[in-house]
């Protein structure tokens, strides 16, 4: 198993996967209401049975390659995850997300493991747009979309139906050659 480093807080990117069920239920638990603000994200998993299942599917969709799950450890617990959907590696697009309980926040996570996954895109995988789309009141993801140095393509009004209320969608993205560009910007001005 790969466990990538994401600085010197402890902060790991590793794969999530099916046997990591009992883990990722666990996780949550802690963070259902956070996490389940703007997203129905492991809504469904309310067992250790739904939590495998939902990791399965991830699981099913890396092994067609259309998708794949991932997730951020914190001094070795389970915190959030970054993920890749809609993954057409023919067309080069990809839309990313990401999920983080409270315990997660505030530190960079997301960001930090997004520029993993997108540089595993471009470079490894020849993606040409990465897409991240997210309600417009989730100001937390909205900013990681800056921090990437995503352009905001526009807004889906009132697209996502979701806990009574008709969210609008914020849809941000970057090109590959965006991606390299400010990619290249930071490493300089790292020096």
């Amino acid at each position: 198993m790969y466990a990538i480093s994401l600085g010197d807080d402890g902060a790991e990117l590793r794969p999530l996967e099916p046997w990591h069920a009992e883990e990722f239920l666990a996780h949550l638990e802690r963070g259902r209401e956070f996490i389940n603000q703007y997203i129905p994200f492991g809504s469904k998993a309310t067992d250790t049975a739904g939590a495998r299942e939902a990791l399965q599917r991830y699981a099913d969709m890396r092994a067609v390659d259309t998708g794949s799950l991932h997730g951020l450890w914190l001094d070795g617990k389970l915190v959030g995850g970054v993920l890749f959907l809609n993954f057409d590696a023919d067309a080069g697009n990809c839309e990313v997300g990401c999920w983080l309980e409270p315990a997660g926040t505030g530190q960079g996570l997301v960001t930090r493991a997004m520029r993993v996954l997108i540089d595993f895109a471009v470079e490894q995988r020849g993606i040409h747009r990465i897409e991240w789309v997210a309600a417009s009141a989730n100001t937390a993801s909205l900013n990681v979309a800056r921090r990437l140095g995503m352009t905001r393509d526009g807004i889906r009004r009132e697209a996502h139906p979701y806990g009574g209320v008709r969210h609008d969608l914020e849809v941000w993205s970057i090109l590959a050659p965006e991606w390299r560009e400010a990619r290249a910007r930071a490493a300089h001005n790292d020096h």
